[in-house]
């Protein structure tokens, strides 16, 4: 590859002047690491240089863990934006949680320069989560990008989320370029994973690059075929301003919310007016800027093709919609295509651990559910723990991810109810009609479950699942599905070794524990994604629970008839475990309607009220027993049993 002189192409062409002057170095086989673009002495940036044809905005799509994050790393460093270092690892996954479990969770967009064939160019990377429950993140990542890398794990070849992302790409019409990575491991299957991106993407082989993002092997490569092979953004800059909002997040230092958007056609410069097309407010453009590693750095303005931040005076974080369309204010224009937002899928109620720590908990949520669209949001109270949150999540994965992040960004603790789905029935009479405002109602809240006399019919969601297996796992599997009430679409060989397996499944059934139980039979060798497939008549119940015939509200479980028991069993002793034992008995009950399908009993404290008796008064000992049984049942007929709360959080406990 041509060496270029990194400061005089590219520095002084692009950046102006800088306080400090970088000695020159060699852009790709330098033993040094090429010098940091991000100078914090700059004021701005200059982008009106940059037009289109000089723009490639590009994402990494993959299934997880197949090495996006390292991937962008290795891009960083051979732009500059980044030093080189054995430290660079996951560098663009600023959560917390992302390095914790060493997986992508929000979409993370950084901007880079690229010194090719005497031209500087500004690549655009927003590099995507992988996981089916953040879906959503890469569904917006696409709609600010025009072209895509598709990253595929040499060793463990095509997988379930690779197939779901790169369906994404071509419903967006996008360019593909096909990337195996992984090649130096020794378990890597290079020719096969070759054979399986021709067959099941019809991209040709002679278009693949092989590379190992941890060692750096062809990403300079990589970097050569993003300018040679992915197109640049078709935008004008003298068309009428359109921005899209693919993200945003809330900053506490600045107390304002930083807008993340693609910039379709025309300018916007700090002191512009604009307005949205979703609320029809108008604000003014405080700052323009681009993402370059580790900061945001201003710039004059952002133009057609470019993708960065816009901060505005916006006065509370509801102001800001991911999908919206910003536009100058008074001109009007046609809003752009925006991304399908994924309906929820689970849902829980979430509660603050300390009541009075609501308003502080309610803010919070808030802050969180800003830039995850796929989050839907609902107050609501409960008898234990007061008012709270009911949200629904694309997965439990999802749920998981945003409790974790409520403990760690917000330092929150909350108390969690069961993870559920949401279920439909349809009702009879038209005063009940009339009352509930429909025929068919929608409820993911058992409280909010109608009585079991005006329901009709019940309903369950159900989704299309595809499962790709190992061959010789694939019988266990299509017993687990058929144990969850699965179906079996479809099936086929991927190669001579793995085997694809398209379900019927309904989602309460998946939610739980279904992903774990896959990995553990195909020892991590099997993938699961699966897509919303509407509703199915099944036989739905609300599962109560009662300790001496009063109803705990706040445990009752909407599931299916088949799995009542089963779930009833585990709540009922959970309760025992965590309820102490009194002077009377405590029965606790999980009952359908009025059958009782699990029962434990915690028996009284025994008092020997004979203790005190001298001689064998057998008569006197009877009468003493008598009046203790009498004073029990007085006792057991109007107490009101009250339930710990720590005994009701234990049994909500799940392991998020």
């Amino acid at each position: 590859m041509k060496s270029f002189n990194f400061t005089s192409l590219f520095l002084k062409r692009t950046l102006g002047s800088l306080k400090r002057i970088y000695a020159p170095c060699r852009f790709q086989h330098a033993q040094n690491p090429p010098p940091l673009v991000v100078e914090r002495a700059l004021r701005s940036i200059k982008m009106d240089t940059f037009e289109a044809p000089l723009v490639r905005n590009f994402c990494i799509i993959a299934h997880v863990d197949h090495g996006k994050s390292t991937l962008a790393d290795r891009l960083l460093e051979l732009t500059g934006a980044i030093p080189k270092s054995k430290e660079n690892r996951q560098v663009l996954d600023k959560l917390d949680v992302e390095r914790e479990r060493g997986i992508t969770v929000k979409a993370a967009a950084v901007s880079m320069f690229y010194p090719y064939k005497n031209q500087t160019y500004l690549l655009n990377l927003i590099d995507t989560p992988g996981h089916v429950d953040f879906s959503t993140e890469v569904a917006r990542s696409l709609s600010a990008c025009q072209s895509a890398i598709l990253l595929v794990d040499a060793a463990q070849g095509i997988q379930a989320q690779t197939v779901a992302n790169f369906l994404l790409a071509c419903d967006s019409f996008m360019e593909v370029i096909a990337i195996i990575n992984k090649i130096d491991l020794k378990e890597a299957k290079v020719e096969r994973t070759i054979a399986q991106i021709e067959s099941e993407f019809g991209l040709q082989a002679k278009n693949i690059i092989q590379i190992s993002a941890k060692n750096g092997t062809n990403c300079g490569k990589l970097l050569e075929q993003i300018v040679e092979q992915l197109p640049p953004p078709n935008y004008s800059r003298t068309g009428l301003l359109r921005l899209f909002v693919f993200d945003s997040v809330f900053s506490s230092s600045i107390n304002s919310t930083i807008i993340n958007v693609a910039v379709t056609d025309g300018i916007v410069r700090a002191g512009d007016k604009i307005a949205s097309k979703l609320s029809g407010k108008t604000y003014t453009v405080l700052e323009t800027g681009i993402f370059m590693y580790p900061d945001r750095v201003k710039t004059d303005a952002l133009y057609a093709g470019h993708v960065g931040y816009i901060i505005c005076d916006t006065k509370h974080i509801q102001d800001t919609i991911v999908g919206d369309t910003f536009y100058h204010q008074g001109v009007d224009v046609e809003p752009l295509q925006t991304f399908k937002v994924p309906k929820a899928m689970v849902f829980a109620g979430f509660f603050p651990f300390d009541e009075v720590q609501y308003n502080t908990f309610e803010q919070s949520i808030e802050r969180l559910a800003l830039n995850d669209t796929g989050v839907r949001i609902v107050a609501t109270s409960n008898p234990a723990f007061g008012k709270g949150m009911r949200i629904g999540f694309l997965g439990l994965l999802h749920m998981e991810i945003f409790n974790q992040r409520l403990e760690s960004e917000f330092s929150q603790q909350v108390i969690t109810t069961f993870p559920g789905v949401a279920y439909q029935c349809r009702i009879v009479g038209k005063d009940n009609i009339k009352e509930y405002g429909t025929e068919l109602l929608t409820i993911s809240d058992p409280l909010k479950w109608p009585d079991t006399n005006i329901i009709r019919e019940t309903l369950e969601p159900i989704v299309d699942g595809q499962i790709l297996t190992p061959t010789q796992c694939a019988p266990i599997i299509k017993l687990i599905c058929d144990e969850r009430r699965g179906v079996l679409k479809e099936e086929y060989c991927i190669d001579e070794k793995r085997t694809l397996l398209k379900y019927k499944l309904p989602l309460a059934e998946i939610v739980y524990d279904f992903f774990d139980q896959l990995k553990q039979v195909t020892s991590g060798y099997g993938t699961f994604d699966y897509e919303d497939s509407g509703y199915e008549k099944s036989n739905i119940v609300k599962l109560r629970f009662c300790i001496n015939n009063e109803e705990i509200d706040e445990l009752s479980v909407l599931c299916h008839a088949k799995r009542a028991q089963t779930i009833g069993k585990e709540v009922t002793v959970k309760l025992k475990e965590n309820i102490d034992r009194q002077q009377y008995a405590i029965k606790i009950e999980a009952k359908v309607h009025a059958t009782v399908l699990a029962r434990q009993n915690i028996p009284p404290y025994k008092k020997d009220v004979g203790a005190k008796l001298y001689g064998g008064d057998k008569t006197r000992l009877l009468k003493l027993l008598k009046r203790q049984e009498e004073g029990k049942e007085r006792m057991r007929s109007i107490a009101n049993i009250q339930v710990p709360r720590d005994a009701i959080i234990a049994v909500l406990k799940r392991k998020l």
